[in-house]
């Protein structure tokens, strides 16, 4: 199934579509338009009309041949429609399937109000299909009335095919992705409001009106409240798979997402351990990505799905693969940048709480506060932001969560001897005591290295809402789900946050008091193993074949299996760009964000583009909206990849994760601080998170730079735009990097602000260092670079020094040591072949008309008795970039 993650924040009606993709139809028609002749499945479309009235849109799959075959259902995703499922339904047709897609109420154009799989109306649906089904001459029958059905489905669509086995004894088999058993428990863990993510729910399926009253209600209510009420969880409660547990008895094949915190991996485990206890067979499969982001392995999980099927549906002997499978990440592959993958298999599924081990954990009792107004909140995932996400950088050992000095308790366990692979849920007990009637805290279990830099695995957090804490209360902490190994050397840390970003925390302040009172419990799976992969049989032969294409590389080098050497030609130099290339794979994929202009559509947003930057210079690089300067600094900062070219910073080639990248400092407009923090202790903070060690900030240096002066000790909510501005400069220069990228630093800035910005940039380069600036304001541009690019098209327009760009062009500046009477202006302004005079301090302005040279005017000069010393080109910055890209800007 289709399982690509969802832009929900850039893409609403599209983008929760995007996570699930499955199939499935509808009841009785009322017209019918059939797909062309085109080859392969056929397809005809159909609007069928359910009990009450409403409208569901529906597409139907065969292929031919004869004979009844099984039926499949594809259900899609929230937000999505059923064309994100023709994809798969033309490839399950293709194997001799009959497959329904159909968009849910709400969704597409089928029509009614969105219920969140409500029993009454989604589930409902979903029978209608089977009796649709049922009625089809190429389905194969059970019985009359009774088609040999499954369900598959992502998310929306993979609850629906739990409620509807739950509901339709015809169901025969389903294969359920990264959805939710209790949805209640999934948008209000432990009493806790999911806000970012319910919101993201809300505003992807169109906004609140979309939805069934109730729905719309409970929302607003919970959403003003923050606190999730008793009504709220039973009306999402009776729309839950888990509440006909008892009732689901078909073989089940549950894919549940390790990067995910909207459904997380306690909701598989639930709906596995009820169905296996029904008796039918269930199989989990853990896969990398989920609603944070991640790779989703649609075409294994695709292929899966069709071996379900085949077993269960057509009876055959297809393999189900095993009890237990899991993906487990590491790493990135130095030649291209993608995540290393290898698969763990168990015969039987482990739980979360298998084979625990006992961990010590150390930690005087701590008080906390939360915050008046919960602010500023911690940060762990960042919900709906989808693909690339922090979950997936966690996953690569990078350290992305925040957490506030004085709202965070933590207990550190000892460096690990040896190896530790967590599968599953850790828990402790704590002791929590309240200044209020109840707490909330947000418990995760960070992974800290060597050197004190920490890892949030999945970017999970357990949300708690303890009540009864003024008098005292122990409390069993049970931490995410994860797959995660603890490598030699590192050390658990268990914290206890009193805000997190994706949350709704109380908002009155209030000072809690933490202990412990047990160790740490670590469920570790040793019976899920990694296989190795079974060699094909042409292996043998491939020793042979594989010297004769290696000699064939080497000698025609037209292919290298390892990252560049390094230059040591351009071992001094900061910046190579050479016929560097971008292209995306169609207009639809490309970053809005990126200002990309689709002219002709053409979605290439840099072509051949080749520059170089040497030390001490600071660099503008200018261009029109979608030039492509954006994409061109996110490549060099190994935030994407090129299609072509190269780019080789101080010689060495630029790829995801590369070493000299932490010569590279950057800072991207609207850097946040917190307002309650002196400027000093942002800085400090912000160096913590990154967890290099304190010597190598050069704190002082970047400091002294950037001249903020006493301004340093005081809270940053005193700062003015311009000294945030010159902070967040100073943030970037952290460690001071040889290369500084700024885009847009003097946005929002008043003119002595800007002066003074100008100057920060002038000092850090001349210790040598270098700077890149992406600025729309040229007349600051034309005072603060020494050399200058200029993009348009994504191509290279010129580059090199300010003064060789600018000095050329139909404006001349007559320098006549003295002052210029104002009548005499008037009469150089009313020369003929003239366009313009304008008086400067010591002389003249004098722009030309096509045609005029600057003899002639030095003719009439000399008649007016004008003193003329000199004469020479003179154009602004903004002239001669208009010339540069025609006027386009």
């Amino acid at each position: 199934m289709d399982l690509r993650v969802p832009r929900l924040l850039k893409r609403p009606r599209r983008a929760a579509a995007a996570l699930g993709a499955a199939v499935l139809l509808a009841a009785t028609g009322t017209w019918t338009a059939t797909a062309s002749d085109t080859p392969g499945p056929h397809r005809t479309d159909r609007v069928l009309a359910m009990a009450d009235g409403t409208r569901v849109d529906t597409s139907y799959f065969t292929s031919g041949g004869g004979g009844r075959r099984p039926a499949v259902l594809l259900a899609h995703g929230f937000g999505g429609s059923k064309d994100d499922l023709r994809a798969q339904a033309e490839d399950l047709a293709g194997h001799g399937y009959a497959v329904l897609t159909w968009s849910a109420r709400g969704f597409g154009h089928s029509t009614g109000r969105i219920g969140l799989n409500d029993p009454a109306h989604e589930v409902t649906d979903v029978s209608r299909l089977i009796d649709w089904l049922a009625g089809r001459p190429e389905v194969r029958l059970d019985k009359p009335g009774d088609p040999r059905v499954g369900i598959a489905g992502g998310s929306y669509g993979g609850a629906i095919s739990l409620l509807a086995a739950g509901h339709d004894p015809r169901v025969d088999a389903i294969a359920p992705a990264v959805t939710y058993w209790d949805l209640s428990d999934a948008l209000f863990p432990n009493g806790v409001f999911k806000r970012l993510w319910t919101g993201v729910f809300f505003n992807s399926g169109g906004g609140c009106g979309k939805f069934e009253p109730a729905l719309c209600a409970m929302y607003q209510r919970v959403a003003q409240s923050g606190v999730p009420d008793a009504d709220a969880r039973a009306l999402l409660e009776k729309r839950s798979p888990a509440a006909v547990a008892g009732r689901i008895k078909v073989p089940t094949l549950l894919f549940q997402g390790q990067t995910d915190s909207l459904f997380t991996l306690a909701q598989s485990d639930a709906a596995e351990r009820a169905i296996r206890a029904n008796g039918a067979p269930v199989k989990v499969d853990w896969i990398a990505g989920g609603h944070d982001g991640g790779d989703l392995e649609t075409g294994r999980v695709q292929g899966r799905v069709r071996d379900w099927f085949d077993h269960y549906l057509k009876g055959t002997s297809a393999g189900t693969g095993p009890a237990f499978r899991i993906t487990r990440t590491g790493g990135v592959d130095s030649t291209d940048g993608s995540t290393r993958s290898r698969g763990a298999t168990a015969g039987t599924y482990p739980g979360l709480r298998g084979d625990p081990r006992t961990i010590p954990l150390t930690g005087r009792e701590q008080r906390v506060a939360n915050p008046a107004g919960a602010s500023p909140p911690a940060v762990s995932a960042l919900p709906g932001l989808g693909g690339g996400g922090l979950a997936q950088l966690s996953a690569l050992g990078t350290g992305v969560s925040l957490d506030f000095p004085g709202q965070y308790a933590r207990f550190d366990a000892p460096p690990q001897r040896t190896a530790l692979r967590i599968t599953g849920t850790p828990t402790a007990r704590v002791h929590v005591k309240s200044t209020s009637a109840d707490a909330v805290l947000f418990a995760k279990l960070y992974d800290v290295g060597p050197g004190g830099s920490q890892v949030l695995p999945g970017q999970l957090v357990t949300p708690l809402r303890i009540t009864g804490t003024k008098a005292g209360k122990d409390v069993t902490v049970t931490l995410p789900p994860v797959d995660h190994e603890v490598q030699q050397g590192h050390r658990l840390r268990l914290v206890l946050a009193t805000t997190d970003l994706a949350y709704a925390s109380p908002t009155a302040p209030a000072t809690y008091t933490v202990s412990l009172k047990s160790p740490l419990s670590v469920p570790t799976a040793p019976a899920v193993t990694t296989a190795a992969t079974p060699l094909p049989s042409w292996v043998w032969w491939l020793p042979l074949a594989g010297a004769v294409a290696a000699l064939a590389l080497l000698l025609t080098a037209r292919r290298r299996t390892t990252a560049p050497a390094p230059d040591p030609e351009l071992a001094e130099v900061p910046l190579v760009i050479s016929d560097l290339s971008k292209r995306y794979a169609k207009s639809s994929d490309l970053p809005q964000a990126l200002g990309f202009a689709r002219a002709g559509g053409a979605p290439t947003a840099v072509r051949d583009l080749s520059f170089r930057v040497e030390k001490g210079q600071v660099l503008g690089l200018l261009g029109p909206n979608g030039a492509g300067k954006t994409t061109t600094l996110r490549m060099l900062m190994g935030l994407i990849r090129p299609d072509g070219g190269e780019i080789r910073v101080f010689g060495h080639a630029i790829r995801p994760g590369a070493t000299v990248l932490s010569r590279v400092g950057a800072f991207v407009e609207g850097a946040g601080f917190l307002p309650h923090l002196t400027g000093r202790e942002n800085l400090e903070l912000y160096w913590r998170a990154t967890g290099r060690p304190p010597e190598d900030a050069h704190l002082a240096e970047a400091l002294e730079i950037a001249g903020l002066g006493d301004a340093l000790a005081r809270a940053v909510r005193t700062y003015s735009q311009g000294m945030r501005q010159r902070l967040a400069i100073a943030q970037a220069m952290l460690g001071l990097p040889d290369l500084l990228i700024l885009d847009e630093p003097t946005n929002g800035l008043d003119p002595p602000q800007i002066r003074e910005m100008r100057e920060v940039m002038i000092r850090y380069a001349a210790a040598g260092r270098t700077v890149i600036v992406s600025s729309h304001l040229l007349a600051e541009v034309e005072q603060s670079c020494t050399h200058l690019v200029v993009m348009d098209r994504g191509r290279l327009v010129q580059a090199g020094p300010v003064g060789e760009i600018t000095g050329s062009g139909d404006t001349l500046l007559v320098g006549t040591g003295t002052p210029v009477a104002e009548p005499v202006v008037e009469k150089v302004a009313a020369l003929h072949g003239v366009a313009s005079a304008v008086r400067t301090e010591d002389g003249l302005l004098v722009r030309l008309e096509p045609g005029t040279t600057a003899g002639a005017l030095v003719v009439e000069l000399v008649r007016l008795e004008v003193p003329v010393l000199s004469v020479g080109p003179h154009r602004r910055l903004e002239d001669a970039f208009l010339t540069l890209i025609g006027g386009s800007a």
